[in-house]
């Protein structure tokens, strides 16, 4: 039975390239691509959920470390293999609060790709070892449990639309009318914004976008 995968990256030459790497194993099978988050979140909701799906974390419209969230939330069994550029604590260790099951370098694909899936498929955990970084499988579930780690990424997509808006300065009814969404939805979403990050008002709710990169 082989083992169905879905790839999630907004350059195609990359996608390419993993699927050469993939052709030489038969038992791994190239069930869908995607471009961008929401893209794949769309393929994700119409057909069968995929065993594992190997996505970007620096996707458009939606990203990775987002995805992530939703993709465990559709399909809680299917693995997430993230592959990245980017060789930072931080994006690693947002990547696991998220839910991933592995966190590959994209220069390491070629000769790591097919033992990061052996890993994630068994249920261990997988991190590049060109990052030079050692985690322990129990420090990789203290991360997913956010155990004593504030302000992590637990936003849904749809919070950080909001978060997005109130951050560029935007008014509740501005908000509602750009999300097609009411007034009311947006304050239930601000304080649940608020409430997850632990943050009080407008002012650190424009420190923290910024600080995650959501606005500039």
């Amino acid at each position: 039975m082989s083992y169905r995968i879905y790839l999630a990256d907004d350059h195609a030459m990359v996608r390419e390239g993993i699927k050469l790497v993939l052709a030489q194993r038969p038992e791994y099978e190239i069930a869908g691509e995607a471009s961008d988050g929401l893209e794949l979140l769309a393929m994700l909701k119409r057909g069968t959920p995929p065993d594992a799906i190997i996505l970007d974390i620096s996707m458009p419209k939606l990203r990775g470390i987002e995805a992530i969230r939703d993709i465990k939330s559709i399909s809680p069994e299917t693995k997430v293999l993230v592959l990245t550029m980017h060789k930072d604590e931080d994006s690693l260790r947002q990547a696991f609060v998220a839910g991933a099951n592995g966190y590959l370098l994209k220069e390491d694909v070629a000769k790591a790709l097919f033992a990061a899936l052996e890993s994630i498929r068994k249920g261990e955990i997988f991190v590049s070892e060109l990052l030079g970084v050692e985690l322990k499988d129990a420090w990789v579930r203290i991360f997913r449990e956010n155990r004593g780690i504030p302000d992590m990424d637990v936003l849904t997509a749809r919070e950080i639309e909001v978060l997005k808006l109130i951050a560029e300065g935007r008014s509740n009814r501005e908000i509602a009318e750009l999300l097609f969404i009411s007034a009311r939805t947006v304050d239930h979403h601000r304080a649940r914004i608020m409430e997850k990050l632990r943050l009080k008002g407008t002012a650190e709710l424009t420190k923290y976008a910024i600080k995650r990169g959501y606005v500039k």
